[in-house]
C-alpha cells in the first residue's frame, strides 16, 4: 500500500490523547482527504468505508464496525494543542482546537463521515516546509497509542536519526498525559515508554533505544536514537508487491518528497501531468502519494532519472 501520511510539524508535536482506534480513524481520514488529488477545506467531507479500516489495519469487521460507531461519540469531542509562530508579532502561540467540526455514521452502510476543522485542514494539506511524512502501514499493527506517537516524534527526526533531549514534562505533554497519569517514573517506563518501544522495533521500518538523563538522581529526559531497518521483507507484502523491481530501496520517503517538488516544477513534466487550474503545491501533494506506487515510479522513471535520481 502506497498510503503517505503527511502532518506538519506542529502536528507531530502537538498534544493530544487519542485512544488507538481514534489515531487510526485520523491517519485514515488524512491519507483519505490526499487521495481526492485536490486540496480540501474545512467544509470537505471524508468518507471512511469499515472495509478500508479493515484492510489498513487488520481488523475483523467487528472491531471496524465499532470503532467507526464509537467515533461518532468520542472523536468528535478530542482536543489537541499545538504552538506556532504569530504572524503579526512574531510570537510563540498556542492554538487549542478539537479535531473535527463534524462526524457522522451510516449505520447500514458502516460508513464513517468526517469533516476537519478549519484549523486541521492547513496542517495536513497546505504543506511547503516542516513537514513529516510516513507510510500508513509502518503503524498499522501498533497497538499502543502511545507507540504511535512516539514513532512519529522519531521519524520527524530521520535525517539524523535521533532526536534532541526532550523534558519529561514536554514529552509527557506532547502524550497526551494528564499530571496524574503514571507520576511515578517505573509505572511512565514499564506502561508507557518501553511497551511503545518494543512495538516500534517490532512492527515499524525502525529500531529505536533511548538514553535517559538525571539531575542527581531524577530522570529529566530522554534522548532517542534509532535506525533504519534495511531491505527487510515486510510479511504484509502481497505476491504481486515482492514479485515487483524494489525500487523503493533507493527512494527513500524524503525522496519522494525531494522529487515531488522537483516534478511539480518540471514544466516538462508538469504539463503532461498538471490537471487544469492546479497550482504547483496541488500537484506536489497529488505526486506525494503517487511517488508511493511502483507503476508510477517506473512509468515515470525517465523523468526522475533527468532530475537526479539513481535506483
Amino acid at each position: 500500500m502506497g498510503d503517505l501520511v503527511v502532518k506538519d510539524n506542529a502536528l507531530i508535536n502537538a498534544s493530544y490523547n487519542l485512544e488507538v482506534s481514534e489515531q487510526r480513524l485520523i491517519l485514515l481520514s488524512i491519507v483519505k482527504a490526499r487521495e481526492t488529488g485536490t486540496a480540501i477545506d474545512a467544509t470537505s467531507t471524508i468518507r471512511i468505508h469499515a472495509s478500508d479500516y479493515m484492510q489498513r489495519f487488520g481488523v475483523d469487521k467487528h472491531a471496524a464496525y465499532e470503532a467507526l460507531k464509537n467515533a461518532v461519540h468520542n472523536l468528535f469531542g478530542r482536543q489537541f494543542s499545538y504552538s506556532i509562530m504569530d504572524a503579526e508579532t512574531g510570537n510563540k502561540k498556542t492554538v487549542k482546537s478539537r479535531w473535527v467540526q463534524k462526524i457522522a455514521y451510516i449505520d447500514d452502510s458502516a460508513i464513517l463521515e468526517v469533516a476537519f476543522t478549519i484549523d486541521v485542514v492547513p496542517l495536513i494539506t497546505r504543506l511547503e516546509q516542516n513537514f513529516t511524512s510516513y507510510q500508513l502501514k509502518q503503524v498499522s499493527q501498533l497497538t499502543s497509542k502511545y507507540a504511535i506517537r512516539l514513532y512519529e516524534m522519531l521519524i520527524a527526526w530521520r535525517d539524523v536519526e535521533k532526536t534532541p533531549v526532550i523534558e519529561i514534562s514536554d514529552f509527557r505533554h506532547k502524550l497526551g498525559l494528564a499530571e496524574h497519569e503514571y507520576k511515578a517514573m517505573n509505572h511512565f517506563k514499564s506502561r508507557v515508554l518501553e511497551p511503545a518501544i518494543e512495538q516500534i522495533n517490532k512492527f515499524t521500518d525502525i529500531n529505536a533505544e533511548y538514553e535517559q538523563f538525571k539531575s542527581g538522581r531524577v530522570i529529566t529526559g530522554f534522548q532517542f536514537k534509532f535506525t533504519h531497518k534495511r531491505n527487510k521483507p515486510n510479511h504484509l507484502l502481497t505476491e504481486r508487491d515482492l514479485n515487483t523491481p524494489d525500487l523503493f530501496n533507493g527512494l527513500t520517503e524524503k525522496q519522494i518528497t525531494l522529487f515531488a517538488n522537483k516534478l511539480a516544477h518540471d514544466h516538462a513534466f508538469s504539463s503532461q501531468f498538471a490537471e487544469a487550474g492546479e497550482e504547483y503545491k496541488d500537484v506536489e501533494m497529488r505526486l506525494i502519494k503517487k511517488l508511493a506506487e511502483p507503476e508510477f515510479v517506473q512509468k515515470y522513471l525517465k523523468d526522475l532519472e533527468r532530475l537526479g535520481f539513481k535506483i
